[in-house]
């Protein structure tokens, strides 16, 4: 029983405790073919990828996205925040933007730039 005593027994705790926060608004343009096989998503002239916390609020970023371009949501993720869209280059551009503007000033969220390769 000594040895249990003994021992340095080291713990560590992780907590995720998001900011409302935009961290990430990025437009891939042309992407090949190969990136919408492996996101399984049709294929379109862009890819938008948005990284949002609280998680849930990706939700409402689709939404926003959807109604201020045309764009399609390849793929909405409530529990880790993430949110992919395809549409062509500008309207992917929009799209974001819109999410970033919506959600500053309505919500007051801390917003990243729209980047884009």
């Amino acid at each position: 029983m000594g040895d249990v005593f003994e021992k340095d027994t080291q713990r560590v705790i992780e907590e995720s405790v998001p900011g409302k926060q935009v961290t990430m608004a990025h437009v891939v343009a042309s992407p090949v073919s190969d990136i919408y096989d492996r996101l399984g998503i049709d294929e379109a002239g862009a890819i938008g990828i948005l990284a949002i916390s609280p998680y849930e609020t990706a939700i409402i970023a689709a939404d926003i996205a959807t109604k201020a371009a045309d764009v399609t949501i390849g793929f909405l993720d409530r529990f880790t925040g993430s949110v992919v869209l395809t549409g062509d280059v500008q309207s992917v551009e929009t799209a974001l933007k819109a999410v970033n503007e919506r959600l500053h000033d309505l919500m007051g969220f801390d917003v990243c730039e729209v980047t884009r390769t």
